[in-house]
């Protein structure tokens, strides 16, 4: 009876080892795929990243090739402003610098009460 009964518990300890081994193994099996799938999340980030920094930089080209038109359309306004405003002088600027030489020049004082 012993021998049965030490083969009973030999079959348990092998069945125990034989469970502990498939455990191990899911557990591996787990731990992989946790890894891999940490590794894919990673991956989709970095691609989805990837994609809305590119779209940012498209927007940012669109938008700023329109604020430099812009500005060079007010540059242009600008510097024909000031080519008015320059001829505008130019051409009563001899008018003016008589008007007062002779302003000095004839000073008629006038006594004030």
């Amino acid at each position: 009876m012993s021998a049965q009964h030490s083969a009973g518990i030999q079959t348990l300890l092998d069945a125990e080892r034989e469970a502990s081994k498939i455990v191990q193994k899911a557990r591996e099996y787990r731990t992989k795929r946790v890894r891999e799938a940490r590794d894919e999340a990673k991956k989709e980030i970095e691609e989805y990243k990837a994609n809305k920094e590119a779209e940012f930089k498209k927007f940012e080209a669109e938008h700023t090739q329109g604020n430099k038109a812009a500005e060079e359309e007010a540059n242009r306004e600008a510097e024909a402003a000031i080519k008015e405003i320059r001829e505008a002088g130019n051409k009563g600027q001899d008018k003016v610098i008589n008007d007062l030489l002779s302003a000095v020049w004839n000073a008629h004082p006038t006594p004030v009460s």
